[in-house]
């Protein structure tokens, strides 16, 4: 028993694991994004993107609670709507996943071409109108290869990596936002009212919240979730770890958004507006203009170490996500092959770095690609909350150590507000990400007619929801406000509106859509959770 205890994480650790994969390169342009779109109230996007994704969080807090199992996010939809959904939620998790890939090489190669240093001319040529110029390109691709080899052959090498640069992460966002509070900031830059707190109206803090990869930012709260299993006391501390971890990560993105924007000169936006400000490295081209050279060094050496340390671990999930995969026979088995000395799955590495480089060539800046992991990440999630409730019909007797009476009311919202948040990620992004995501549809009929043969329309019965859904997305999409790059066929706020009443529809079209029977799989992890409660239980009340 004692040796088992000392392998449980505690909720501090959680946190702290959970906050070193929250601050990425997100913060690097996040907030310089932010405010060139949506000018003071970038500040309200942050806000709104924290609670989305705790909203979404918390659904999945209680299948994670349920169901804890290494990758299990790529999982739950399967236990209550069968493979087929379960596949495609799959599929739209390794798209996000190998898409943050390029996205990080993308943040250190933006942020080495502002290199200010006279003999660091020849960077210049990498970024040209904010896209990745086919020079830069070259170079993406040499990181992504770096971050793939840095894999390839040590798991023990990957991992000293990431502990090293974890410091770094959490203590220069904190350094950043005091320097720029004490040294250069403008009141006035807030407005004296809400037509200049708000320059260009309150679609575009939605508009802020995908485009600037806000979103994307709050993402990683599926670390604590895949580690439920091994935290003390899950019950109390899944949950817990999940919002302390993102009401920290809240307020260090909020503050570095009232920082930059407080930062920025009042004679720049007096002549080009928010619209106007351009900076390539937001954070150290600001820090260079109010003559603190040493932090802008800091700075351009974070936006080296900071993307290369996020890069190498997301080869490493992206691989093992795409390894999983192949266990329901839909994908080729070579695929999860693991290599004998490092237990490495080298073959879904290589395939994550081919398609990984497609994605590069299609969506060549950091705020498209962050666009695309929002879409395709947002996707996934639809199926959480649905997943949850559906459980909650089909299988009563599960055991669940965190099931709030709340969940009725707050998966509907979870879906609304995941339906609205992929709505943002704007025309024509919504179809290419859609399209990326139905390319794994061929792959899974392919080895479904050709080796397993079961009941196909029962599978597409239970997971036609979801591809009506995106098909609907799509649609709404291009006739939408001019404001998310639609016709204006349907204007703001009317497209919301539409948004909302339609995604309840699906919501209790979904609802009815699962499966007979839970996947026996289900059970055999839940049984885990029963015997670790009744064994809980006895240990603290003996007597009962």
């Amino acid at each position: 028993m004692d040796k088992l205890k000392q392998h449980k994480i505690t909720l501090f650790s959680g946190i702290m694991l959970a906050l070193n994969s929250l601050i990425g390169s997100g913060w690097l342009f996040g907030a310089g994004t932010a405010a060139k779109v949506a000018g003071p109230a970038a500040i309200i996007s942050w806000v709104i993107g924290a609670v989305i994704i705790i909203v979404i969080a918390l659904t999945y807090v209680e299948l994670g609670a349920m169901f804890p199992q290494s990758g299990g996010m790529s999982r739950y939809a399967q236990y209550s709507h069968g493979p087929f959904l379960g596949f495609i939620a799959a599929w739209a998790n390794w798209v996000s996943l190998i898409t943050l890939v390029p996205m990080e090489a993308v943040a250190s190669v933006q942020y080495m071409s502002s290199w200010p240093w006279s003999w660091a001319n020849w960077t210049h040529q990498f970024m040209k109108n904010g896209n990745v110029t086919t020079a830069g390109l070259w170079v993406v691709f040499l990181f992504m290869l770096i971050f793939t080899l840095i894999n390839f052959w040590s798991v023990k090498l990957m991992t000293r990596f990431t502990n090293l640069i974890s410091i770094f992460k959490v203590v220069l966002p904190s350094l950043t936002i005091l320097m720029l509070l004490i040294s250069g900031f403008h009141p006035a830059n807030f407005g004296h009212s809400m037509n200049t707190f708000m320059p260009y109206g309150s679609r575009s803090i939605f508009e802020a919240a995908a485009v600037s990869g806000i979103i994307m930012s709050y993402d990683a709260f599926q670390t604590i979730i895949n580690m439920g299993g091994e935290m003390v006391n899950p019950k109390k501390n899944i949950p817990r770890g999940v919002i302390i971890s993102m009401l920290i990560t809240a307020a260090i993105y909020i503050m570095l958004q009232i920082a930059f924007i407080g930062a920025v000169s009042p004679s720049l936006l007096a002549v080009h507006g928010w619209h106007g400000i351009n900076f390539t490295s937001p954070f150290a081209d600001i820090a260079m203009l109010l003559s603190l050279n040493w932090l802008a060094i800091l700075l351009y050496m974070d936006a080296f170490v900071s993307p290369f340390g996020t890069g190498v671990a997301f080869v490493a999930t992206a691989s093992r996500a795409l390894a999983a995969m192949t266990h329901t026979g839909h994908l080729p088995q070579w695929l999860g092959r693991l290599q004998r000395r490092y237990m490495i799955p080298r073959f879904a590495m290589i395939a994550d770095l081919a398609f990984a480089t497609l994605i590069l060539n299609t969506f060549r800046n950091w705020s498209l690609l962050a666009t695309v992991i929002t879409g395709a990440t947002l996707i996934a999630y639809l199926t959480g909350p649905v997943t949850v409730m559906s459980l909650r019909t089909m299988a009563p007797d599960l055991e669940r150590p965190f099931q709030p009476n709340y969940m009725k009311w707050l998966a509907p919202v979870a879906f609304v507000l995941t339906g609205l948040a992929i709505y943002w990620t704007m025309w024509p992004t919504t179809i290419q990400v859609i399209l990326v995501i139905l390319i794994g549809l061929p792959v899974y009929l392919y080895y479904e007619m050709r080796y397993h043969h079961s009941d196909w329309k029962k599978q597409f019965r239970s997971a036609s929801w979801l591809i009506a859904y995106m098909i609907f997305m799509a649609a709404i999409s291009y006739i939408g406000s001019e404001g998310f790059g639609g016709r204006n066929w349907l204007p703001y706020p009317w497209d919301f509106v539409v948004i909302v009443i339609v995604s309840l529809l699906f919501y209790v079209w979904a609802l009815h859509s699962h499966t007979a029977k839970v996947d026996p799989d289900a059970y055999k992890i839940n049984h885990r959770v029963q015997r670790d409660a009744e064994q809980f239980d006895h240990e603290h009340h003996p007597g009962a």
